[in-house]
Order: structure tokens, then C-alpha cells, then sequence
């Protein structure tokens, strides 16, 4: 859902105030701004946490972060404010300095980013192996295929579900693979890179284990 006065007007009371957690203590409200309209939301829906909102947006990089920026103040003035506000988006083939303008921009209004160069289907990959080469988009389809049993289907609703075992996993291998390009980041230049997994172990914070 686009983000809009009336959605806030409506479901203010409903679905965007501070839920209560495990144990009585208040959940953190989340927004996630996705770049894709399938994919990635439907992988973070996949959490099925009630104070997490996720949307696709279909704009990418800076246009995505301006959006999330309107919508962050726009929920202000009806007197929601977000605790953590994301945007996920990708690298794909968009000028290095856009990218990276985009992840400043962002850093500047309070707004984390969880991006993957290139593709956010390295995530995925990182469920089964490590991956440190970079790779073409098809090739990331391909690899999923196979490691799936299954041809992988973007926009699949059921990711979430069939990488939960592995998550322990691709959060190590996506650390691991992050510490290969300290001392000196470059989000445009680090090929394959991925900061999902930190906003994934955010909303594990917030999981019945």
C-alpha cells in the first residue's frame, strides 16, 4: 500500500501503534521500504511480526529513500513515529554514485539501509554457501534453482519459510563476507556485498523463540 494521509487516518490506532512484546516490554514499530514489490516484501512478511509494516515501493535508490523520508514525516504529522524506519534496495546496474548517494541520504535522515550488491538473491545464497565472487543476476536464479530443488520464482511468498532453518547460517557468511572489504567501505564497488542480514537480526529481536 502507497503511503498516503488517508492509510494513516485509518489505521493509525489500528496497526501502527507500540505494540506490546514478549514478557510486557514494547516492541520497536517498524517501516521497510523495498525497492521490489514482491520479492523483498514478501520475504519480510515472511517474519509475520505485527508491529513490522513492509511495503514495495518500485522506485530504487535515492527516489526510494525520498519516499520513505516523505512517508517517515508523513506519519509524523498524524503522530506515528516509527522506532526503525529501513529501506532495502540493490545495487543492480545503477551509477556507483547514486548508490551510494542513496545510502548518505538515508544516513542523514535517520533512515538504515539493508542493500546487496548486486542482487538481493545473494541473501538467499548465503542460506547454503558462502559466496565471495561476484556473480551476474541469472546466475544467482540458477545456483538458487539448483540449491532449492526447485526453480526459483522471484517474488516466491514462501522464502521466508523454506531459509528459516538456514538463517543462522547466511548471517554468518553475510558478516563474514562484510569483513572482507573493512578497513574501507565503498557499498558501490563491494561486489557481492549485503547488509540484510542486520536488519533481519533486528526483527529476530522481536520473534517467540
Amino acid at each position: 500500500m502507497k503511503c498516503t494521509p488517508e492509510f494513516y487516518k485509518r489505521k493509525q490506532d489500528k496497526d501502527i501503534k507500540r505494540r506490546v512484546g514478549i514478557r510486557g516490554k514494547p516492541k520497536d514499530t517498524f517501516l521497510i521500504v523495498c525497492e521490489g514489490e514482491k520479492t523483498e516484501p514478501n520475504y519480510f512478511n515472511g517474519f509475520r511480526l505485527s508491529n513490522v509494516r513492509v511495503r514495495g515501493s518500485g522506485c530504487n535508490t535515492k527516489s526510494l529513500v525520498e519516499e520513505t523520508i516523505y512517508e517517515k514525516k508523513l506519519a509524523a504529522s498524524y503522530g506515528t513515529k516509527y522506532d526503525q524506519v529501513w529501506c532495502v534496495f540493490d545495487k543492480d546496474s545503477f551509477p556507483d554514485g547514486d548508490f551510494n548517494d542513496a545510502i548518505a541520504m538515508a544516513g542523514r535522515n535517520k533512515i538504515a539501509i539493508a542493500y546487496t550488491n548486486q542482487a538481493f538473491e545473494l541473501w538467499y545464497l548465503l542460506h547454503f554457501d558462502y559466496h565471495s565472487v561476484p556473480l551476474e543476476r541469472d546466475i544467482y536464479q540458477e545456483k538458487l534453482t539448483a540449491l532449492l530443488g526447485e526453480k526459483y520464482k522471484k517474488g516466491d511468498n514462501m522464502m521466508y519459510d523454506k531459509l528459516v532453518s538456514r538463517q543462522g547460517e547466511a548471517i554468518k557468511n553475510a558478516k563474514k563476507l562484510r569483513l572482507t572489504y573493512d578497513p574501507y567501505h565503498n557499498p558501490a564497488k563491494d561486489n557481492p556485498c549485503t547488509t540484510v542480514h542486520i536488519l533481519v537480526e533486528e526483527l529476530n529481536k522481536f520473534l517467540r523463540h
